[in-house]
């Protein structure tokens, strides 16, 4: 038997990786595209003018497909709300908490359900953005170069909201691909896309910040190991874990006791509590397109990402869509009945209801302390560099994501490769006959 492990990526994975790239590389061509109608280089130098606010942190998770106003402008954000939306209804609707427990059927239905609400989500959000965009007039240069298209005149809003919508359902597609046919989560990697694209115009910006004199050198290089010091936090968080002693007891004359591991996660939502977060906060800046009464103007322009009023409210949903995530993917009463049939117990704990609630006990205690350690993540490297006043949006949520998910990729990879491994070595084993020899 060859026992020597194999160094080469397996053809299967390959495909896989492959794949994913070129869907990840059509997204960024997509993202390029221009929305008909409008006046390019007005609309790319009127959002340059907004880069600090919510429309930056908007046209990072869009890759930059915001500020061009491109088919994709909307970006993955509508399917994320839609998923959102439906993962709430859940706990609260008989009927789709009873099609979550019919397994894959149940599932397929709700993803349908979650895809039509992407559509109105995306029909909601394109009118708001055109009639928004439309009534824009900076410098006496309208952003709008056609309002009406074709032999019908055709409404600049109706073809706009027509065209977000199918880039949005698009990109959704496309990170449904990337799930089922690639490696990682699909729209998540395509957030991640987005936000990379995006890094080597802030080092550039950052290069001419300080070649301009308006950074010195010392104060660059302090922000940039900022961010490796982050980053290293990150990792540690997210790789760490919380071991819980569990024995196994043999029957039998030399009865031995197995000891094992249950790993709980430090952070066990990962980072969809922040993507949440920031995808509900958005909302108001499209509700403002339709209500132009006082108070929403206000509201409106009080959630910004530096405003305290943003900070408080983003703090309050990233705890509340970790436990609520956390609730969803882990069932402590499961787990603990898993233990019992397999003759598993946690030493001093008795089997059954005592170990659930000692497991729930212990991962409500992680999940408090993952709540603080991604709020401040997300909010400590936003408000500094604030204060360093940087022409770019580079938030400690963009590290977070992009360490996150590329952590998660690296994991499913690794998980392919071991399976790959077992595979090849199982096949190259020559099973011998139990059968008697004569």
């Amino acid at each position: 038997m060859n026992t020597q492990p194999n160094l080469f990526i397996p053809a299967d994975l390959r495909k896989r990786i492959f794949f994913t790239l070129m869907i990840l590389a059509l997204y960024r061509v997509g993202v390029a595209v221009p929305t008909p109608g409008v006046n390019a280089d007005a609309v790319l130098a009127f959002f340059q003018s907004k880069s600090s606010g919510i429309f930056g942190m908007f046209n990072t998770f869009t890759g930059g497909a915001l500020k061009r106003f491109s088919v994709f402008a909307l970006g993955i954000m509508p399917y994320i709300s839609a998923s959102i939306i439906f993962q709430l209804l859940q706990s609260a609707i008989p009927y789709l908490e009873s099609l979550k427990k019919e397994g894959e059927a149940g599932r397929k239905k709700i993803n349908q359900y979650t895809r039509y609400a992407t559509v109105l989500l995306s029909i909601i959000q394109g009118y708001a953005i055109a009639n928004w965009l439309s009534g824009q007039n900076p410098g006496g240069q309208p952003l709008v170069s056609q309002p009406n298209f074709g032999h019908f005149l055709l409404p600049f809003e109706l073809v706009t909201v027509a065209t977000l919508t199918a880039g949005a359902m698009f990109i959704m597609w496309l990170g449904e691909q990337i799930t089922e046919r690639g490696v990682g989560n699909g729209a998540s990697l395509i957030i991640f896309a987005g936000i990379a694209a995006g890094i080597p115009r802030g080092a550039m910006s950052l290069y001419k910040m300080v070649t301009g004199g308006e950074m010195s050198a010392l104060m660059a290089i302090l922000l940039i190991l900022g961010m490796v010091f982050v980053i290293g936090i990150i990792v540690f968080i997210e790789a760490g874990q919380r071991k819980i002693t569990v024995q196994y007891s043999q029957r039998g004359m030399n009865a031995q006791k197995q000891v094992s591991h249950l790993p709980l996660k430090l952070n066990f939502s990962g980072v969809i509590p922040p993507i949440f977060a920031s995808s509900l906060l958005m909302f108001p800046a499209t509700m403002a397109q339709f209500i132009k009464a006082p108070w929403m103007q206000e509201i409106q322009q009080s959630l910004t990402p530096t405003g305290a009023v943003y900070n408080v409210i983003f703090v309050a949903l990233i705890i509340f869509f970790s436990f609520f995530y956390t609730e969803i993917v882990f069932n402590p009463t499961e787990v603990a009945d898993n233990l019992k049939k397999y003759g598993g117990f946690i030493p001093g704990i008795r089997a059954g209801k005592n170990t659930a609630e000692y497991i729930k006990r212990v991962i409500d205690r992680l999940t408090v302390a993952g709540s603080l350690y991604l709020s401040a993540v997300c909010i400590m490297p936003t408000l500094l560099t604030s204060k360093l006043h940087l022409p770019f949006y580079f938030g400690g949520t963009s590290l977070l994501i992009l360490v996150g998910v590329a952590l998660d990729t690296v994991q499913q990879i690794q998980s392919h490769l071991l399976t790959a491994r077992y595979d090849g070595l199982v096949r190259g084993v020559k099973m011998r006959s139990r059968r008697v020899q004569f």
